[in-house]
């Protein structure tokens, strides 16, 4: 850490000891301050002496994490943060008994009561006499140096909580925007903090989680993000082979792209942004050979995470050597294809550092999608997300090797190649579990688990 800039007060740690939860497996502490308030610290890995732990410094709200109050985002940011630290593999989570920013429950009670005469959550509480934000990291900075941290990478869209933390001596290297669901009764509470305390939160880039029935009544819907890291958490050990999630964007008449092998933009704004959010809570991200040729993708995340290794199923081992793929990403690049396959192809590829994994071809001459799962799984691959082209969904929703679905609907007309038309009378039997829909701007998403129909 760095050179302390203030004498912080004392802190104790009373106790440790072991917590599962469904996002991963922590140790958690308790600490004890000078005021006798109680903070915990949920550390997952071996954090002491390293650097750019990925850290969350959390604030109690007991109406959202108890109550499940769509007013604020709390709840969301505590569980996402969770389960991006569980991914990482190495992190900790501090959580601080500081209610309603600082001003307690009994106050913050008041603020909401103030709220629904049409104040902001900022006025709110300046009229009951209080700080706008009365929260204090003292205590954050003196578990991170019991902890033994030497630096961090905060999960945070507070610029006043990375100056607080700053001042006190934490040494950031970098901040990671912590963007949860949006409901309808949170939009207006979120568009505050951005506009009034400099919170960097971008609305467009988030899921508006609610779903307005006939009535006009409104109930949440899960983050998507959230509910795969959940779903994926164990799945290899217990099956075998990685979680698997489909996501593809199509029209409102269900094409992919007007002709096949010629890519079509679809998504909006919003939707490249949930795009990235899913790619990064993935292992690995996986394509056909098809839309390699025809787009040339990075298959990389943009700002809100690590970038999964990429798949790429290739019967024939056709991929160029000039793709970017090849160019930027070789170590990590991992090309499937079937045996026998041209030796000195393979040499080649393995030459450049690509991984090549055989499988005996299916009855078609394709690549068989089990054998590719089992070999990714024995690489550590835990989850796979599969965004195409055409061909490999229709071959993943008929062999039905998925587990979590998002499509985005964009309300366009294209009139082109269909997604899903197949003749396979498994697909008739497909139905969706815990089925969703949410808001992405102009398009409308929807996520859900499948499973079969026995009728």
């Amino acid at each position: 850490m760095a050179e302390e800039k203030y004498i912080l007060p004392s802190i104790r740690k009373l106790i440790e000891t072991y917590i599962p939860t469904k996002s991963g497996d922590f140790q958690l502490h308790l600490f004890r301050d000078e005021l006798d308030h109680d903070h915990v610290a949920f550390v997952c890995g071996t954090v002491a002496d390293e650097e750019n732990v990925l850290t969350r410094v959390h604030s109690e709200c007991f109406t959202g994490e108890v109550l499940g109050s769509l007013r604020c985002d709390c709840a969301s940011q505590l569980e996402l943060a969770l389960a991006r630290i569980a991914a990482a593999g190495r992190g900790v989570l501090i959580y601080l008994r500081q209610e309603g920013r600082g001003i307690g429950l009994l106050d913050k009670l008041r603020a909401y009561n103030l709220q629904d005469l049409g104040h902001d959550t900022v006025d709110a509480n300046l009229l009951l006499g209080r700080a706008v934000d009365e929260r204090t990291y003292h205590a954050a900075a003196l578990i991170l140096r019991e902890l033994n941290i030497a630096s961090i990478e905060l999960l945070t869209n507070n610029p006043a909580k990375v100056a607080a933390l700053r001042d006190l001596g934490i040494d950031i290297r970098g901040c990671t925007p912590l963007l949860g669901a949006v409901h309808q009764e949170s939009n207006y509470y979120l568009q505050t903090k951005a506009k009034r305390m400099g919170h960097h939160i971008d609305l467009t880039h988030m899921v508006l989680a609610n779903n307005p029935d006939v009535n006009g009544a409104s109930h949440s819907s899960p983050d998507p993000v959230t509910e795969i890291r959940r779903r994926a958490q164990g799945f290899l050990a217990l099956r075998g082979r990685p979680f698997v999630t489909l996501s593809y964007v199509q029209s409102l008449d269900g094409c992919l792209c007007a002709r096949l092998g010629e890519p079509l933009a679809l998504s909006g704004p919003e939707s490249v942004v949930l795009t990235n959010r899913l790619r990064a809570a993935h292992d690995a991200v996986l394509r056909g050979i098809g839309t390699v040729l025809s787009e040339d993708p990075q298959l990389t995340v943009d700002k809100v995470g690590s970038s999964p290794q990429p798949v790429v199923l290739d019967s024939h081992l056709r991929i160029p050597d000039d793709c970017r793929l090849v160019r930027t990403g070789a170590g990590r690049l991992q090309v499937a294809g079937v045996e026998p396959c041209d030796s000195h192809r393979k040499e080649q590829l393995e030459s450049a550092g690509i991984t090549v994994l055989a499988t005996v071809p299916t009855s078609d001459g394709t690549v068989n999608l089990s054998s590719v799962l089992r070999q990714l799984g024995e690489r550590g691959i835990e989850s796979v997300i599969v965004e195409g082209g055409i061909r490999v969904i229709r071959s993943f929703l008929d062999t039905q090797l998925l587990d979590y679905l998002v499509v985005t609907v964009v309300p366009r007309f294209i009139g082109g190649d269909f997604a899903v038309r197949l003749q396979s009378p498994l697909l008739g039997r497909l139905r969706m579990d815990h089925f969703s829909q949410f808001r992405l701007g102009t398009d409308i998403g929807l996520c859900g688990a499948p499973w079969t129909s026995t009728s």
